[in-house]
């Protein structure tokens, strides 16, 4: 895991130690992943001096934004770069198509696409830009990016949430088994509710995101999601934001350090399992990013297992596109 967290010393090379950059598409939602993500993005500044001159979520990006030249526009890492979530995809192709003397920067993302009309259509996006630095997570994005994004910069690393390595347990363990499964549109065989406790060998506790947060909590994040969106005092509610969602965060790692064991079809599952070296059981999501994430990075990690070495269909006809 420390070798990981080093591995993310190679975006240095697109950011300098010292740069000034905007730092685009947080999450502001109850994704704990796409947290995860962020305090790893945040710590990966602040340990190498990279100066935050401004954050804008898909939310608050406004149609049109003065950014000083020499600033370096960095997009937030995760696995929803595709065709799969237009919202995000969309604000990355705009950025892209309206920033061309601006060097982009997109962090550690998984890539996938449905339609291959999609992915010309971003390819046509991107390979109009001089200078744009894209990280992805695992080798199947690097070679589709590779092959389509020609005139871009394409670089293999892990997810940011390594740089948070290594983090303390906050609680001792006090059950056996804690289910962490997808309940959305990456759930592996469709869409729908996963599996319940009861049916499945061995019971354990049901969780996932959506249920890991309760109402007021949630009710908490639509807020200060409505209020970005209104375009109010946007300096004061990233402040805000920036304490909820430490709470958000540390509320997961109580949660999880609850258990003596993680089986979880949530990359993020899996990979705070490992950041708290905690015994964890990976399945995979509907187009097989989970599986190609470990066999990239994570298969060494004593703590973690994978179940499922088959390839979905929806990979295999992403080996095509």
């Amino acid at each position: 895991m420390e070798g990981l967290k080093r591995r993310l010393d190679g975006i240095l090379q697109a950011i300098p130690p010292g740069s000034s950059i905007y730092y685009v598409d947080y999450p502001v939602y109850n994704n704990g992943g796409d947290l995860l993500i962020m305090k790893g993005a945040e710590a990966f500044f602040r340990d190498h001096h990279i100066q935050v001159q401004a954050r804008y979520s898909a939310l608050n990006f406004p149609d049109k934004l003065s950014i000083p030249k020499g600033t370096i526009i960095v997009l937030q890492g995760g696995g929803n770069f595709g065709d799969l979530y237009p919202v995000h995809q969309m604000l990355r192709e705009k950025i892209v198509a309206d920033y061309t003397g601006h060097r982009i920067v997109i962090l550690p993302q998984t890539i996938f696409y449905r339609k291959e009309s999609e992915l010309n259509y971003t390819a046509s996006i991107f390979n109009r830009h001089p200078d744009v630095h894209l990280f992805v997570r695992d080798t199947l994005s690097y070679e589709l990016a590779s092959e389509r994004f020609h005139s871009c910069h394409i670089r293999l690393s892990p997810d940011m949430a390594h740089q948070l390595w290594p983090i303390k347990p906050m609680a001792r363990p006090q059950k056996d088994l804690l289910l962490f499964l997808r309940t959305d549109i990456e759930k592996a065989g469709g869409e729908g509710c996963a599996e319940e406790p009861n049916n499945r060998a061995g019971g354990g506790d049901f969780l996932d995101w959506a249920t890991l947060y309760n109402r007021l909590e949630r009710k908490g994040i639509n807020v200060i999601g409505r209020l970005m969106k209104k375009g109010s005092a946007t300096a004061l509610l990233d402040a805000i934001w920036g304490k909820y969602s430490d709470y958000l965060v540390n509320k997961a790692i109580r949660r999880f350090s609850g258990y003596r064991s993680v089986e979880t079809s949530r990359l993020h599952g899996h990979i705070l399992s490992c950041l708290l070296d905690k015994p964890n059981t990976l399945l995979d999501n509907s187009y097989g990013k989970n599986s190609g994430y470990f066999h990239t990075w994570t298969r060494g990690v004593e703590s973690a297992r994978l179940v499922s070495e088959s390839v979905p269909p929806q990979l295999e006809s992403q080996r095509s596109v």
